[in-house]
């Protein structure tokens, strides 16, 4: 009983807090501080209780536990227009917000042998700016500009072990977001939003929403494991306050993800594992569209209104893991991926500038007692800036938008063997 109510708590005290995060894209670049420290990598590497957050067969590997943890995340965003003939010229400064943190549980329970159950909770992602001088002002929009997205992921899970070497888990997640958007007013008219009055400047809104996960880990070799699971698109609400922004009238789904892995024991106390992760952002039209349609005649919340333009994109991701001592393990890692944003699509972007592509983590985890450990991560991404080419269409004076990004993230974990 006094396990349940902790669990209790620590879940609702979860899902009352989840900041903006954005590593990838908008996803965040792994899931648990021990995953964080090796760059993402756990397809075919379950190390903690939020192993089904990125491959639900993972918990079948795992002993009964509980894992919590907190991120402190800052990002470096910003903005420079030139050759504008509206006056829009100069760099822009997004950082008036600057720090957020973002927390994460995750539950195991073995229930036999064969079977086993989890919970993880955590921020799948999100997005932030927040221009204290607005890009957008010489288009005719005021005040401060920006957008905050969050997005906060329930996950429980079933795992099942039908043979030593293969388990195969299944999990369903309930997704929760929030959006704002503000300082583009200058877009919120007939001219270019099927819903004038649904564009900028109404506070958050929420919406919630439900997909499936599906999983697999092998042991192929006595040294090698492998791994891959599925993550279905999220059928969102719409965000009905801003259906004059997004197209669909408000649409905002979490897109597919595909992740393959695979983990060498390359020496008793070495652990080296790769996975590649598949984001497919163009399959939702308020993400993919490009801002072209808007141009075109498809107003801004149309079926086919104009999008931030993103890409599908690949993450490779390669981590290694040392157990230097019964109490000391040392993790670190690599990843680059691909740009999400095109050159052609920096002007909107200026808002949602996941431009950063390269990663460097590290951490340690510290077993301070037989049941409990402690573990820290450390995240940098490199910045990364998109030059515009042919960036601000000519009706906003033409001319190129450039966009950067660079982040660090720092998390603490403690583990609890139950």
């Amino acid at each position: 009983m006094k396990k349940s109510r902790i669990l209790g708590a620590a879940i609702a005290a979860l899902t009352l807090s989840v900041d903006a995060s954005a590593t990838n894209g908008y996803f965040t670049h792994g899931v648990g501080v021990r995953s964080l420290a090796v760059a993402g990598v756990g397809a075919a590497l379950p190390q903690d209780g939020l192993a089904a957050a990125l491959n639900p067969a993972g918990t079948a590997l795992l002993a009964s536990r509980l894992d919590l943890g907190v991120s402190w995340f800052r990002p470096e965003r910003g903005a420079q227009i030139n050759g504008n003939f509206a006056g829009a010229n100069g760099r822009y400064d997004g950082n008036d917000t600057e720090d957020f943190f973002i927390p994460e549980l995750g539950y195991v329970r073995q229930l036999s042998e064969q079977f086993s159950a989890g919970l993880a909770v955590y921020g799948n992602g999100g997005m932030n700016t927040d221009y204290g001088v607005n890009p957008f002002a010489a288009f005719g929009s005021s005040g401060s500009a920006g957008v905050n997205l969050e997005q906060l992921f329930i996950t429980p899970s079933i795992a099942y072990k039908p043979h030593p070497d293969h388990a195969f888990g299944v999990a369903v997640t309930y997704a929760y977001q929030r959006f704002e958007m503000k300082g583009v007013t200058a877009f919120d008219n007939p001219f270019f939003s099927a819903a004038p009055g649904y564009v900028s400047n109404k506070g958050s809104d929420s919406a919630n929403g439900w997909g499936l996960k599906l999983g697999w880990i092998g042991q192929i070799t006595p040294t090698v494991k492998l791994g891959a699971s599925w993550s279905s698109e999220l059928d969102m609400q719409e965000f009905s306050d801003y259906r004059g922004l997004f197209a669909e009238q408000g649409d905002f789904d979490i897109p597919e993800t595909i992740l393959l892995g695979v983990a060498w024991q390359a020496a008793p106390a070495l652990t080296l594992a790769v996975d590649l992760q598949r984001i497919n952002y163009s399959d939702v039209n308020s993400v993919g569209n490009p801002l072209q349609n808007l141009l075109e005649g498809n107003a801004l919340g149309s079926a086919n209104g104009g999008g931030f333009g993103w890409k599908d994109i690949d993450v490779l991701k390669l981590g290694a893991v040392y157990q230097f001592s019964e109490s000391v393990t040392l993790r670190a890692g690599v990843s680059r991926s691909d740009q999400p944003i095109p050159r052609s699509e920096t002007f909107l972007n200026i808002l949602a500038p996941g431009t950063v592509r390269d990663h460097l983590t590290l951490g340690v985890s510290w077993k301070s007692s037989e049941r409990g450990e402690w573990s820290f991560s450390f995240a940098h991404a490199f910045k990364e800036t998109v030059q515009g080419q042919g960036s601000i269409p000519m009706p906003f004076g033409g001319g190129e938008a450039d966009v950067y990004l660079q982040e660090d993230l720092l998390t603490v974990g403690y583990s609890f063997s139950l």
